[in-house]
């Protein structure tokens, strides 16, 4: 049920609110600026389940005829919204966190901020991780870029519980602002990691090396069938992924096996990576050559026992 990608923006969704309307709670009953650091993130993370749940079913829309590489740059799109998102609200909690440091304010009831933060940090520890998992599987930017807020979520609830501890023991109150500052710095960092996410889908930035690299295994398993190729190039458009090269043959194969080799080829490479949309450009060998050792009946054989 949460292992697809609506699925999983479902419950990222429902999860979310759920935590703002504790910490909202808490953040009453304390008045911890740290804790009211946290409701403004988890407030983020709530328009960025919005936008995911809104998009990943628009990303996943097959390609139409306004559209011929599908719409999978939907997702690099909420990701950079969710990047602004998480740029304002630092910006935000640092401005709240200097003004409790001027103005040095109590806290109350630290005991429930501390519960209730240690309960926010398991449900977030499991949450990213079934994110993380769901966006390997599927590819999804959009949940990417939502398992490392709510990773980024881990590291600051924890970092604020330990701080309500300490408050708790020592007195010393303006832990606490110091706590919403490094807080901001958390989500600073989580800015730029999902910020360069979709940046790189928007710009066309080639695949990772082990992804390129497992396309090149692809084609030298082949080797003894190709004269060669080359202009091999990627790009990633959300969770699809798109693959381009040009495919050398012997000057003597037929139109119908270098078919073949190509659709043969083309199953090969989307083994390797899911989702995969792969256009190869054949041309023939650049050398006439008697003794070429590639040849149209090798071809067929290579293509007939799958080699």
């Amino acid at each position: 049920m949460f292992s697809t990608p609506i699925g999983a923006a479902r419950l990222f969704l429902a999860t979310v609110i759920s935590l703002i309307i504790l910490k909202i709670a808490v953040g009453f009953i304390t008045g911890s600026i740290s804790i009211w650091a946290q409701v403004a993130d988890s407030s983020l993370d709530f328009l960025a389940a919005v936008i995911t749940f809104l998009t990943v079913g628009f990303s996943a829309k097959p390609a139409d005829a306004e559209h011929p590489f599908g719409h999978g740059k939907m997702e690099n799109i909420a990701a950079a919204i969710q990047a602004v998102l998480l740029l304002g609200a630092a910006v935000s909690i640092v401005f709240a966190a200097v003004r409790r440091i001027m103005t040095d304010s109590t806290i109350q009831m630290t005991e429930a901020g501390i519960g209730v933060m240690f309960f926010s940090m398991v449900v977030s520890i499991l949450l990213s991780r079934h994110l993380y998992r769901v966006a390997k599987n599927t590819g999804s930017v959009a949940l990417e870029a939502n398992a490392h807020n709510m990773t980024g979520d881990i590291y600051s609830t924890a970092g604020v519980m330990v701080g309500l501890v300490a408050v708790r023991l020592t007195g010393l109150t303006i832990i606490d602002p110091i706590l919403a500052l490094l807080v901001a710095l958390l989500i600073l960092r989580m800015t730029y990691r999902v910020g360069r996410i979709a940046i790189e889908g928007l710009l066309d930035v080639r695949l990772p090396q082990p992804e390129e690299e497992a396309i090149t295994s692809a084609i030298r398993e082949h080797t003894s069938q190709l004269a060669g190729f080359h202009e091999v190039r990627t790009r990633k458009s959300g969770s699809q992924r798109f693959v381009d090269l040009h495919l050398m043959l012997p000057r003597n194969t037929s139109v119908e096996d270098a078919h073949k080799m190509c659709d043969h080829l083309e199953e090969d490479i989307k083994g390797k990576l899911p989702n995969a949309s792969v256009t190869i450009h054949v041309e023939p060998c650049e050398v006439e050559c008697d003794s070429c050792p590639v040849s149209a009946c090798s071809l067929r054989i290579g293509i007939q026992y799958g080699s």
